[in-house]
């Protein structure tokens, strides 16, 4: 058996090489690496996959959100709602623009942002809402966008996680998460479902002059060379990235598929386990499985992350400490903030290994154990 790996880039890698150094070899030859033409090409691609008129691509999935929320000119002392329950980079950025972050709480099931509690939050000042399709599971956007309309706010998707998933509206209309809001944005940090072999991301819209405005502050805010109309920032997306990137997103409906048959297979190991719940799959929606997480019941989390790790077996907690509980927010006084589910989470959600090349003996390993602990 292979070792295994929260996430098995190196023999995923194997798969594509031939094709991988085909093409960065051409990039070597032709030595366009910053801004090359396969960049926009890549984007291209992307928007056409993902239901997006424009794609921006960027240096990384933080710097995506930053420059949405640049490009949409929200002011000091603006609110941004925001879940809590999320990877860092989704709320310091609303700190680092000196916007306040206004943390609510997430469905217990889908782990998303909770609309009704967006509903419960909303003041004169709410400028933005920012939805997390968080471990791949794609909010409740129809219930949020509605509520972004009736108040006259943006919505930024951190898409980060959930690249590839499909979302269903209740008119029968399909369309991808990060196509939907005002801005969509994610990460090409090589452990996502489309990872490239560095930093990357890129950032979608449907908006002609909202997609020109994320141009121009992602490209030190000109719109000519030397001409800077804007205060921007420099976050580009290299070619050889771009051309990686290009190749793995032919592939990403494929690997969608091996990680949902490996999130089945662990399902049906658990499905009658009390102690442990698997993952909820929302009927609108298509689970792409960044991470297959746990709630525990029960069960001594630090002991069996022990048991698992004595038998080889890697596993994760996403995320330990919510954003309003991190020092970096202490001057929001968000600690006092009340967030049950979220804190409820967090003590208890546990993430085992899925990536796309996972085999049956490496699933057969890692069910058994888990078995084994909770079933002594």
């Amino acid at each position: 058996m292979r070792a295994i790996q929260m996430v098995d880039l190196k023999f995923q890698y194997q798969k594509i090489r031939d094709e991988i150094h085909t093409a960065i070899n051409e990039v070597l030859e032709n030595t366009a690496f910053i801004n090359g033409p396969q960049v926009q090409r890549f984007a291209e691609s992307l928007a056409v996959y993902n239901q997006s008129k424009h794609v921006i691509p960027c240096a990384n999935g933080t710097d995506a959100l930053q420059i949405a929320m640049m490009a949409l000119d929200l002011q000091p002392g603006d609110e941004v709602i925001t879940p809590s329950f999320t990877y860092i980079a989704t709320t310091e950025v609303i700190a680092l623009l000196k916007l306040k972050p206004v943390f609510v709480d997430v469905d217990p099931k889908t782990f998303c942002i909770e609309p009704e509690a967006i509903r419960k939050a909303i003041t004169p000042k709410t400028k933005a809402i920012v939805p997390v399709h968080l471990y791949g599971q794609a909010a409740n956007m129809e219930a949020i966008m509605e509520i972004a309309m009736a108040h006259n706010l943006f919505v930024i998707e951190d898409n980060a996680q959930a690249i590839g998933c499909d979302y269903h509206f209740s008119d029968g209309s399909m369309t991808k998460t990060g196509a939907i809001g005002t801005i969509g944005t994610t990460s090409f940090f090589p452990s996502k479902n489309l990872g490239g072999y560095g930093d990357g991301g890129a950032i979608m819209t449907n908006d002609d002059a909202l997609a020109d405005k994320l141009k121009m502050v992602a490209n030190h805010g000109q719109s000519r060379r030397y001409y800077h109309d804007v205060v921007g920032v420099n976050s580009r997306l290299d070619t050889l990235q771009a051309v990686i990137l290009e190749i793995k997103l032919r592939y990403l409906d494929q690997y969608i598929n091996s990680r949902r048959a490996v999130a089945e297979a662990y399902d049906k190991a658990f499905a009658q386990q009390d102690a442990i719940r698997v993952p909820f799959r929302a009927s609108n929606s298509r689970h792409v499985f960044h991470q297959y997480t746990l709630i525990l019941e029960g069960i001594d989390r630090n002991k069996m992350q022990e048991y698992l790790a004595s038998h080889n077996i890697p596993s994760m907690i996403y995320y330990p400490v919510p954003a309003h509980r991190q020092k970096m927010f202490d001057a929001y006084a968000s600690a006092s903030t009340n967030l049950p589910v979220t804190d409820w989470l967090t003590e208890r959600v546990i993430s085992l290994p899925i990536h796309t090349e996972m085999e049956e003996d490496q699933l057969n390993h890692i069910t058994s154990k888990v078995l084994e602990f909770i079933n002594p």
